[in-house]
Formats: structure tokens, C-alpha cells, sequence
């Protein structure tokens, strides 16, 4: 079971953790536990709402779970032939997205999550975009976060340390050399932070760290939960993952896509998705940039209608800016104006805010996630059938778009000619205010 604060950083988790998986984005009382080989993740929406309404969100999943009667199976036919009264159910594995820059509740949150169980082993590392944790400190492009511009849009001063981004969850610091000790070294020191009644935050510069974190908290059984970033998710993904889902795919075009129109709605005001759009447009779609002042209106704004034989893009103009008090509004108006649209198109969303108003204009309560695209861009099919692509807001490089939409849309979106690789970037939000096992003395453990 995994939780996420928005959309687009569930449908990665959905994607990393290479099992079957259904996505809800439904309230958190929807969510049932998955069968065993599969995984429910849920989209808790909280990434804007009150500390408070975030942890109450977690607790909600935590108790629902909980609640659930064991499904009852049948004993051996030749000794009794009845019901069995008791049934055992399959331990449940919780996991935890965090955002990889510390955005959101992310203490409020860890410490609900932290409610019931043994110990929530933490680590923030993502090391595929360059975000590594040393001494307790987040470091971006090797820049401590607190020093960084990745909180640019925040209105608020980044957390110093991990730590102080976790409060009020009590925490022990496990430095680097601890979690390289080796892993049963590790899970053995795992085990005496949680008996001291603190969890522990591991340092991680590098995959095999996370790894090893990984490999010794599962170890230690379903009473130590995980919370941490995508590259935490990915390294779950390949202890536990059965390799059926978190691929890069080319998604191709089905017989049913071919009468249904592509449209990608861009909620995000980065220079980047600028980039993007341009050469979306380069390559023959048709774009439409919206006046913030008019979404931000009651009404949705009147659009031309969606057509099969080309691909269109849907985006805020950022000519005047977007004041962050009107932001919400706006994307707001976004949802509104494309759930307005004749017709089923299918979707490609960039940004988690953006992404779950679309969807929940649009009706949609739960996608099933196929594979990734490109790394952070996923696919992911509705109930109906439709497809769906999210990805956090300006995540990519500058083709991410045209890939996604010649992946989707091939006879109408050549593939780009030399593809580059994905560069992230930090994420803010769419639119809104993403060797030896001897154990080290407990000493090298900070509090």
C-alpha cells in the first residue's frame, strides 16, 4: 500500500514499484488493501491543504486498511470440508511518496504515518536528478536545499535538514558509513534506533544506498513502513517488483485511441514547459494559450472543438504573470474548461495539482498505471479506457512533450529525431501556492 500528497508523484510511485497497480483518487475511505503481487497507491490530494487536513488524510488510509475483514478461505476438503472462521490476512507493506524538495506536509504526514507502526525508516535521496542527503542535509545539484532556488515559488523558507522538515516525528540520524556497513549491520541498527522510539533517517548520496536501506527495513518485517522520495520507490520496486509495470514504454495507438483526440493541458508556468510546448508545436500540434484572468472566472472558457486528426495543447498565458494568491483559481478553471469539452480525449497533464482537478472535473476516480514513457512521465489507462499521461510540472527536458505525444499519437507526431534525455529539473508545483556487517556503535546514530 502507498501514499502520495498529489497525483503525479502517485502515478511515479504506481510506475516504480514494477508490480500491478491501481491508482485511486477517490477519497482515502475507497482505498482497499491489494491482493498479494499487487498494489493500491493512493493519491491523498494534500499537497496544498492544512498540516491538519494531511494527517488526518493519512490516518484515514491507515484505519480504513486496518478495518478490512481477512477475505475467508476454505480448509483442506479432506479433513473438515467447512469454512474456515479465521483467516489470516497477508501483511500489508506501506510506503510513503515524499516529495524529493520537501514540499508539502511533510511532518504533519510522516508523523500520522508513523501511527502504529514499529518504526518509519526514512530516506529523501533521489539520486537520478542529482538530490542526495549528507549529514542529514538535502543537497540539490550539490547545493544544500536551504541555499538552493528550488523553493522559489514556495513563499516559505525550505526546511535545513531532513530532520527539521520531519517535525514533530521524533528521529535519528544514520549517516552514510551505517547504511554502507552492510545489511544486516544496517537492519540491526534500524532495530535499536526504533526501540530508543525514534525513526530513523538514513543518508543516502548514491541507488545502492538507498538499496541497502531498503533491503534491510523490508527485512525487518511489515512493523517498519518507508517514506522517502521516488528513488526510494524505484529501489522498492526492484527488491519487491515483479518487473510488470515502472518500464519505459512506447504506449503506441490502439484502434479506440485512433478516434479519440490527444490533448495536453500544461499547468505549469516554468520557462521549461515554454520549451516544450514549442516544439510540441514545431512538430504539428495546435496550441491554445488561456488568460489566467479568465479562467480564473466562474465560467470555462469557450475552446474550439477537439479533433482526432491533430493534437492540441492547452496552456495558461504567461504574458502578465500569475499572482499566487489567484493560482488555485486558476487551475481551478483549467479543470473546469477542459471537463467542458465534447468527447473523451484522452490527456496528458503536466503537474500534480493540474492533473488531479482535471481528473476530478472530468470524473475520473482511479487509473490503472501501464509504464512510463519517459522517467516521471506515466501512462496509465481509465475504466473507460481512455489514456492518460501524467508528469510533475517541469519535469523533462525540452522534448518530453513530443515524446510523450509520438509515443500516444505516432501517425500524427513523428518521434523526435534525435531524442534527448530526460533532465530534471526541481518541481514546483503546477500552478499552485513534488561489505562488512558488523554493526556501527549506536553512537554513530544522531538524534
Amino acid at each position: 500500500m502507498a501514499l502520495a500528497d498529489d497525483l503525479s508523484g502517485a502515478a511515479e510511485v504506481a510506475a516504480l514499484l514494477r508490480l500491478p497497480a491501481r491508482l485511486t483518487l477517490g477519497p482515502p475511505q475507497t482505498s482497499t488493501p491489494g491482493a498479494a503481487g499487487r498494489a493500491v497507491v493512493v493519491d491523498l490530494d494534500s499537497r496544498q491543504a492544512t498540516s491538519r487536513a494531511a494527517a488526518a488524510a493519512v490516518r484515514t488510509v491507515l484505519a480504513e486498511t486496518a478495518a478490512i475483514p481477512p477475505p475467508r478461505r476454505r480448509t483442506d476438503p479432506a479433513c473438515s470440508g467447512t469454512e474456515a472462521a479465521e483467516a489470516r490476512r497477508e501483511p500489508v507493506l506501506w510506503y510513503k511518496k515524499s516529495d524529493s524538495l520537501l514540499r508539502g506536509n511533510v511532518g504533519a504526514e510522516a508523523a500520522a504515518f508513523a501511527q502504529g507502526a514499529e518504526a518509519v525508516v526514512v530516506a529523501m535521496a533521489l539520486p537520478r536528478a542529482d538530490r542526495v542527503v549528507r549529514e542529514g542535509v538535502l543537497h540539490v545539484e550539490g547545493v544544500p536545499l536551504h541555499e538552493s532556488a528550488a523553493w522559489r515559488a514556495e513563499g516559505r523558507r525550505p526546511p535545513r535538514s531532513v530532520t527539521e522538515a520531519l517535525a514533530p516525528l521524533p528521529t535519528a540520524r544514520v549517516p552514510v558509513e551505517a547504511v554502507r556497513q552492510g545489511v544486516r549491520g544496517l537492519a540491526d541498527l534500524l532495530r535499536s534506533v526504533a526501540r530508543r522510539g525514534r525513526h530513523p533517517v538514513c543518508d543516502a548520496v548514491t541507488d545502492a544506498d538507498l538499496a541497502a536501506i531498503t533491503e534491510a527495513a523490508v527485512a525487518l518485517g511489515p512493523g517498519y513502513r518507508l517514506l522517502g522520495s521516488g528513488g526510494l520507490a524505484a529501489s522498492l520496486g526492484g527488491h519487491i517488483g515483479t518487473g510488470t509495470s515502472g518500464r519505459e514504454t512506447g504506449a503506441g495507438e490502439d484502434a479506440s485511441a485512433a478516434a479519440r483526440p490527444l490533448l495536453v493541458v500544461a499547468g505549469s508556468a516554468e520557462p521549461v514547459v515554454a520549451a516544450q510546448i514549442a516544439q510540441l508545436v514545431a512538430a504539428g500540434a495546435r496550441h491554445l494559450a488561456l488568460d489566467p484572468g479568465t479562467l480564473a472566472a466562474e465560467d470555462p472558457v469557450p475552446l474550439p472543438p477537439l479533433t482526432a486528426d491533430a493534437v492540441t495543447v492547452v496552456s495558461v498565458d504567461p504574458t502578465g504573470g500569475i499572482r499566487p494568491d489567484r493560482a488555485r483559481r486558476v487551475v481551478a478553471g483549467l479543470a473546469r474548461t477542459v471537463a467542458a469539452l465534447p468527447g473523451r480525449p484522452d490527456l496528458v497533464l503536466t503537474g500534480g495539482e493540474t492533473a488531479r482537478r482535471v481528473l476530478d472535473a472530468a470524473g475520473v476516480t482511479a487509473l490503472l498505471p501501464l509504464g512510463e514513457i519517459h522517467h516521471g512521465a506515466v501512462h496509465s489507462r481509465t475504466d473507460d479506457g481512455r489514456s492518460v499521461v501524467t508528469r510533475p510540472g517541469s519535469f523533462g527536458g525540452p522534448d518530453s512533450l513530443h515524446r510523450i505525444a509520438a509515443a500516444l499519437r505516432p501517425r500524427l507526431v513523428p518521434a523526435p529525431s534525435v531524442p534527448a534525455p530526460p533532465v530534471p529539473q526541481p518541481q514546483p508545483p503546477s500552478l499552485a501556492p513534488a561489505a562488512s556487517s558488523t554493526p556501527l556503535p549506536c553512537q554513530g546514530v544522531t538524534q
